[in-house]
């Protein structure tokens, strides 16, 4: 029975996303009336499961852990992007970038402060499963931040809650860089870009030293101005260096785990400051 309404809830779930359209005019619309759906379906889930009894705590952890987080997510990702665009500032479209690079902001706080169950989660871990995906453990932080479908102890655990935000905060993280690139295609047209050398080399070194080095180099504004974006910078050296860095944001967070975060920019510094150290030997 609990496969049958997760299924039937899954395929509506699906066939309500198919009735947004990101290209018209009545988008924010059509996220209202998305979310209320999904808001319904999952009236009908919680309802099902505080009659439903778990065959054994692994069945309880699975719904917890990987199901109802891969079907909530989607209501916590739509209802970000409802209140995001519905805020979005008419202005100009350095204001939309600015506005769109603070929401990106707030993800990665998100993520700073949650880094060590997201470090459990992704790893596949399960040592902790029985205290985060099994009833009667709240999580105080919970009731301040979540749905009210969360508030129910009979209907979440301590961090059913958290995967899902996580979940939805990757879709959100997508959804976000697309909406910036199209707003720096549209500020920076093609004739306007820089003129990139007619014969590119190719990065050798590995993804994660130029990713390092690139958020490096936006720190110190040592472009634009500091105006530009990572995105854009990131780009910038995809296209010079013939590389393809991938999810940009992912490394920086793997780079950021590391025990020595710099190690790049420590060997870069190591190695110019020998050579200095040689050619002062020759004189």
């Amino acid at each position: 029975m609990l496969k049958k309404i997760i299924d039937e809830i899954a395929t509506e779930l699906d066939v309500f996303q198919q009735k947004i359209d990101r290209d018209s005019n009545g988008f924010i619309e059509s996220l209202s009336t998305v979310i209320n759906s999904f808001e319904n379906a999952f009236d009908r889930l919680k309802a099902f499961v505080l009659n439903y009894v778990f065959i054994n705590e692994a069945e309880e952890v699975r719904f917890f852990k990987e199901i109802k987080p891969q079907l909530f997510c989607k209501l916590i990702y739509y209802r970000k992007v409802y209140n995001i665009e519905s805020m979005r500032p008419n202005g100009s479209n350095c204001a939309q970038i600015n506005y769109i690079e603070r929401e990106l902001d707030s993800l990665k706080i998100f993520f700073d402060r949650n880094i060590d169950f997201y470090k459990y989660y992704r790893s596949g871990s399960t040592y902790l499963d029985k205290h985060y995906f099994l009833r009667g453990k709240p999580d105080i932080q919970m009731t301040v931040e979540s749905f009210y479908f969360e508030r129910d102890p009979k209907f979440s655990t301590a961090c059913d809650f958290k995967v899902a935000k996580i979940l939805a905060n990757e879709l959100l993280r997508i959804y976000l860089n697309e909406e910036l690139l199209k707003l720096e295609q549209a500020q920076y047209p093609q004739s306007d870009s820089p003129t990139f050398p007619k014969t590119k080399e190719t990065w050798t070194g590995s993804k994660t030293d130029l990713v390092e080095l690139i958020y490096a180099l936006c720190e110190t504004d040592s472009f634009a101005f500091g105006k530009i974006t990572r995105k854009r910078l990131a780009g910038y050296f995809e296209s010079v260096f013939n590389v393809d860095l991938g999810d940009v944001y992912r490394t920086y967070l793997e780079i950021r785990e590391r025990n020595n975060r710099i190690q790049f920019l420590d060997e870069l510094k190591e190695k110019l400051i020998r050579k200095m150290d040689e050619d002062d030997s020759r004189k």
